[in-house]
């Protein structure tokens, strides 16, 4: 939900100055302690930044060592199969994503001899990158003092600077954006991200807040006058017998991941419905067509043939 678009409230230089001293002295004390912080290894930092799109921090903190162990460079996850990267991925959902990171690392290795982009606009040229991760990655790998602004962000910023009158609403991206480059500590950029970052997920959360915790709460335009937010249910996903699709295509990937050999697509049905029948038939062949566009699988033969095999890519 989006606020309206009133101006932000205007704080003077030495205000400024005393709001990003007690945040990053909060963050001194209570921050996460992440394998992906404080680290200079580009790699490195471009899997974890992958990897935490659309997934909890927890999850990836599971997997992301397995990752890194099995491609502990960028040349090693470019020369490996796709396939053998999608296997690798398992667990953390979203399979596309790892994809787009191996598509990614091949791009690098082959179009710029294996070095990352200095620049936010070289990053933003290259395949899966958006301006999130642009910003992120050159702040992290070296740096710079640029603006970044990612789910948590946003809503500290806009509850901080623009009155937000319930839980559930934040300001409009761009306006966020356009503040948060105005107030980046000098030479800071990097702490001042990781401390945002901490402060939406750890206290100045969604739907319960914390403000008696926060360490700039008397600062704040909107905690005295927030009320709680009405969380509107996410549009209902497509889905089969309540669950989503996208949760049966991660199940398709995984039989395959597990399969010694191709599958007949009347193979892959019983494997996710006990029931499975003809009436099934358009939806799964929906379903592995969408993974096929999606460079996850590919098929052998026509799709709508019965004697169609399916493998990973």
């Amino acid at each position: 939900m989006a606020a309206l678009s009133d101006p932000p409230r205007i704080i003077a230089p030495s205000q400024s100055g005393v709001l990003s001293q007690r945040i990053l002295r909060w963050y001194a004390t209570h921050r996460r302690r992440l394998p992906w912080r404080d680290i200079r290894d580009p790699y490195k930092i471009l899997v974890a930044e992958i990897m935490l799109h659309q997934t909890q921090v927890n999850r990836v903190l599971r997997l992301y060592p397995g990752f890194l162990k099995r491609f502990p460079t960028l040349r090693a996850l470019a020369s490996a199969r796709q396939m053998e990267v999608v296997i690798a991925w398992k667990g953390m959902g979203y399979n596309n994503r790892a994809v787009r990171l191996h598509r990614l690392a091949k791009e690098i290795v082959e179009q710029r001899a294996g070095r990352l982009p200095r620049h936010i606009d070289e990053w933003k040229q290259l395949p899966g990158i958006g301006r999130y991760t642009a910003h992120a990655l050159v702040v992290s790998v070296y740096r710079d003092d640029q603006p970044v602004v990612d789910v948590n962000i946003r809503r500290v910023f806009s509850r901080l600077f623009w009155k937000m009158r319930t839980t559930d609403a934040t300001q409009r991206d761009s306006d966020v954006w356009a503040l948060a480059a105005r107030v980046i500590p000098r030479r800071l950029g990097y702490r001042w991200m990781q401390a945002l970052m901490d402060l939406g997920a750890t206290v100045c959360t969604a739907r319960l807040p914390r403000c008696g915790d926060c360490p700039v709460s008397s600062m704040c335009t909107s905690h005295l006058t927030m009320s709680p937010g009405r969380f509107v249910p996410q549009k209902q996903e497509p889905s089969m017998n309540g669950i989503p699709n996208r949760i049966y295509r991660g199940r398709i990937v995984e039989t395959l991941r597990t399969s010694p050999r191709p599958l007949l697509i009347r193979e892959i049905g019983p494997r996710l419905l006990p029931d499975y029948g003809t009436r099934h038939r358009a939806w799964l062949r929906e379903l592995i067509e969408g993974l096929r566009h999606d460079g996850l699988i590919a098929v052998r033969g026509e799709l709508k043939e019965s004697s169609a095999r399916i493998h990973l890519a």
